[in-house]
């Protein structure tokens, strides 16, 4: 019986410590698995499915951590890959590669960990006013909340949502205008930019698509999705006491110095890497020749806090992303065997195929789907030849773009229910109207293609 109690009170066994552990092992699993990626990039393979099997080992330290809905999902996602891979095996007698299965989406999950090390180079300094200051209300604060985390948040992703809403959140609590323009503001950036996860899982799915041409369609959409934010919003909403986010022009030199240094690689130092390779690397390496200024062990400090802390709090990113690559990969199995390899959802991906399965996705993210689910089992189904394949990357931006900010189980509005206590359903109401009218812009800028 002492010998028990004395186990009880020794803090090294109390559940507090176990999952220090936990997260620990699994921060570095990830780190692991991001040195691996970026040494593949150098020619150096040490292990073939390493990234795969590190990423996955990170995801299952962290799965009783991952808030219910979240786990449901992933592991419905994983449950039925897995077992298309079985029926394709056992009934159609395919060959799978089974040491391989758990390589789906691994470029695009490197990518967003590498992404993350930019919160390492600093917060977002003097581009808000004081709580005791006079904040900027109505359209214009609206506009400045919509335009910073849009801006921003190209390059920090899903930070920057929780970097202006701390800041507006010091007023008081977050009003559904504020909330509003935090989700709009950041999904809006999936159109054209490169550093989201979006583009990523694009890219490794269409690679033969002109980034040019999706920049060139998707920037006037983001634009679109500002302006009718600030339309909508104040006839809907009184914005006279509403802060909104004040942005310097300081705040947007590390957004176009690092969108130039990777266009630099890209077509000067390193043009056989695609942009996602390039962002893999790129990031964490100039997060930490930036902390290198204040000396090794600062920078180590840095990177241990950033080990511990911040990679495992990307748990439902990268879960998800690595159960919808499973799910394509079974899914794309099975109908290859099935089928011999030839059935595919359209002989052709025209204008009249692309509307239709913009129009899917979307709906099956107001149902509860995150739209990687939507795009991943499309391009399972799809033999895309080189010209429909920059069709299909507008296509599944732009279901991105809409689907995340209605879609109540997306990133961005789960991490808004958890951070700001606000209704998932609640937000997604306020937001169908937005979604239709962009819906329907998307579906005009299909056919206008056409001609």
């Amino acid at each position: 019986m002492a010998s028990t109690m004395s186990r009880k009170a020794d803090p090294d066994h109390s559940p507090a410590e176990r999952v220090a552990w936990r997260h620990a092992l699994a921060g570095l699993a990830i780190v692991a698995g991001l040195a691996l990626q970026i040494a593949q990039f150098a020619g150096i393979t040490l292990a073939p499915h390493g990234v795969g099997y590190l990423l996955w080992l990170s995801t299952a330290l962290l799965w009783r951590d991952l808030p219910p809905r979240n786990r449901r999902q992933a592991g419905w996602l994983a449950a039925i890959g897995l077992s298309l891979l079985l029926v394709a095996h056992l009934v159609f007698d395919a060959d799978i590669a089974w040491w391989a299965i758990l390589d789906g989406n691994t470029y695009v999950v490197a990518m967003l960990v590498g992404v993350s090390f930019i919160g390492l180079i600093g917060n977002l300094r003097g581009q808000s006013r004081p709580p005791g200051g006079q904040a900027i209300t109505g359209r214009r604060g609206l506009a400045g909340t919509w335009l910073g985390v849009h801006l921003l948040g190209t390059i920090l992703n899903l930070s920057t949502v929780f970097m202006v809403g701390d800041r507006l959140q010091r007023r008081g609590p977050l009003s559904m205008p504020q909330l509003l323009g935090l989700n709009r503001g950041l999904s809006s950036a999936a159109w054209w930019s490169p550093f989201f996860a979006s583009m990523g899982i694009v890219m490794t799915l269409a690679p033969e698509m002109d980034y040019a041409t999706v920049v060139m369609l998707g920037l006037p959409l983001a634009l679109c999705s500002g302006l009718l934010t600030l339309l909508e919003l104040p006839r809907r909403f009184d914005l006279s006491a509403t802060a909104g986010f004040s942005m310097s022009p300081r705040s947007l030199l590390m957004p176009v110095a690092m969108a130039g240094l990777v266009m630099l690689f890209h077509y000067g130092l390193t043009p056989q890497l695609s942009i996602v390779s390039i962002i893999t690397f790129l990031m964490p390496s100039v997060a930490l020749a930036t902390n290198l200024s204040r000396g090794p062990a600062w920078t180590l400090y840095r990177l241990r806090q950033h080990t511990l802390t911040r990679l495992p709090a990307m748990r439902g990113e990268i879960s998800l992303f690595l159960c919808a690559g499973l799910l394509t990969q079974g899914l794309s199995t099975l109908l290859d065997a099935a089928t011999g390899s030839g059935w595919t959802l359209f002989a052709d991906f025209g204008i009249a195929q692309a509307s239709l399965s913009f129009l899917a996705i979307v709906a099956s993210a107001v149902a509860g789907l995150h739209p990687i689910i939507g795009v991943s089992v499309l391009a399972s189904m799809l033999e895309l030849a080189p010209g429909e394949q920059t069709l299909f990357a507008f296509v599944a931006l732009s279901a991105w773009a809409i689907g995340t900010s209605v879609g109540p189980l997306s990133g961005i509005n789960l991490s808004l229910q958890g951070r700001y206590d606000v209704s998932g359903t609640r937000m997604m109401r306020h937001n169908l109207g937005y979604a239709l009218v962009m819906a329907l812009l998307v579906v005009a800028v299909l056919w206008l293609l056409a001609d």
